[in-house]
């Protein structure tokens, strides 16, 4: 009965040791999410802010030849 309640508490040391693991990656991933999910928020915060300024006709396609300079 020794062998085999070493080899349980092995394998409960084992399991634990991963969990431990599991739960470090976890809470790496729930990082990562949070930190892109505030560049997100930053990011549609910007393009609000671009489409604000933006003058009324900004969405009118424009030609280039026609913004280039007189001499050419």
């Amino acid at each position: 009965m020794s062998d085999s309640h070493e080899a349980l508490q092995e394998r409960i040391m084992e399991l634990e040791i991963k969990a431990s693991y599991t739960e470090d990656l976890l809470e790496q991933l729930n990082m990562t999410i949070y930190r892109q999910q505030q560049q997100i928020d930053l990011l549609i915060n910007e393009v609000r802010e671009l489409k604000r300024q933006a003058p009324e006709g900004g969405g009118a396609v424009r030609n280039l030849r026609d913004e280039l300079p007189p001499h050419y």
